[in-house]
């Protein structure tokens, strides 16, 4: 005959003297001399008794006793210990408390190797340490759903679209490595959240770029000497981007060669190997007029300490009144490349330090186009020093 349940009733609980009360299925009440009481469970797995914590009374009540010792009962009755079932499932649950911010440089410290500079400029963490963090940054990782990112990331999703699409970009790299952590998160998050936000209204607009029949004519016009105008020069001259030039260390320079380390060069994904330069009679005459000025080795230090900044040439030529900015001179040089050269593609992209080409294509052509590459730039240079009425060859 099965034991009776429920044997105990609210009213009585606080009234009952010292001692142990079965309120039957397991469940009992124990009530201490000194006035306190908790709640346990009795149960029998493989031969043995356990006996299982349940709450103080009357922080845990009859009813909700009730209910705890029924569900740890059921885990008892498929064989598992309710006592080591109920600490496995804690120990999840804190693994899961790890906030958002956490796991954001967790992840960010995991990519650094991958990153320019070992990330050290930061463009890679800022779109969540300024959109994302602030409000998402002290919750649970495995607690955010696409409505929360839908109404952190909505007040900059049309009208900073770019830096939007950087911190979702970003934010769905911190979900993926919390699932690598075994956290229990949501992966399609992110795109949920998209799907909440809708389409982006926004048109990509082009770095402003100086027509390239008028960089010779601004090329000349940098005749002071300064860092800045020198640094210019010899981003005109080079098409590189920015970052690695500003970062040019002697030791990087043989004679008519400049070897950038793969680390500083950006759009090379698939790309391990360093990229050289080739540098024109004009380039090396800029670096040795440059070359006096070096401190630690950079060839372009900044005024106190490190190298100039990103800003350093753009103020230099807003102050002359400018739309343009230096990264333009890339496409400036594209378009001369162009329109006034039969330059094939390759050896074109190859200039600018793009890869070209697949995996597969990449792996049987080892070639970097350097002698044709150094054709290329001494044109390139001779251009910038043609007199303004010097009629344009087409080479």
């Amino acid at each position: 005959m099965a034991r009776p349940k429920h044997k105990l009733s609210s009213a009585e609980l606080k009234a009952k003297a010292p001692g142990k009360y079965s309120d039957g299925g397991g469940l009992w009440f124990h009530k201490r001399p000194d006035g306190g009481a908790q709640w346990f469970l009795r149960y029998t797995l493989f031969g043995r008794r356990h006996e299982m914590g349940l709450g103080s009374f009357p922080a845990v009540s009859l009813k909700a006793a009730r209910q705890a010792a029924e569900k740890w009962q059921a885990v008892v009755r498929v064989g598992k210990d309710a006592i080591k079932e109920r600490g496995r499932q804690s120990r999840e649950a804190q693994r899961n408390l790890n906030i958002l911010a956490d796991i954001a440089k967790d992840a960010f410290e995991s990519r650094k190797a991958e990153l320019k500079g070992d990330g050290k400029a930061g463009r890679w963490f800022s779109p969540l340490e300024l959109h994302v963090l602030p409000k998402l940054g002290k919750m649970p990782v495995s607690q955010i759903d696409q409505r929360d990112i839908r109404d952190t990331l909505a007040p900059i999703w049309h009208t900073k679209a770019d830096t939007a699409r950087k911190a979702m970009n970003r934010l769905s790299i911190c979900m993926r490595h919390a699932a690598a952590l075994g956290l229990d998160v949501d992966l399609q998050a992110t795109e949920k959240a998209k799907a909440l936000l809708g389409k982006q209204r926004h048109k990509v607009t082009n770095i402003p770029a100086m027509p390239w029949k008028d960089v010779p004519a601004f090329y000349q016009s940098l005749d002071g000497g300064t860092t800045a105008e020198l640094a210019l020069r010899l981003l005109i001259l080079t098409a590189v981007r920015s970052y690695p030039l500003r970062y040019l260390h002697l030791d990087q320079i043989d004679g008519d060669i400049w070897t950038i380390p793969a680390e500083a060069m950006k759009g090379r994904k698939g790309a391990t190997s360093d990229f050289r330069v080739p540098l024109s009679k004009e380039a090396q005459s800029v670096i040795a007029e440059a070359t006096p000025f070096a401190r630690d080795g950079f060839l372009f230090p900044g005024v106190r300490k490190g190298v100039i900044s990103d800003m350093t040439m753009s103020k230099l030529m807003e102050r002359r009144g400018m739309v343009e900015r230096p990264h333009g001179f890339r496409s400036s040089f594209r378009d001369w490349v162009a329109e006034a050269t039969n330059t094939p593609h390759d050896i074109a992209e190859t200039a600018l330090g793009h890869v070209v080409g697949g995996a597969v294509e990449r792996s049987y052509r080892r070639t970097d186009f350097l002698e044709q590459r150094k054709t290329l730039m001494d044109r390139w240079a001779r251009q910038q020093l043609a007199k303004a009425d010097q009629k344009i060859v087409q080479l």
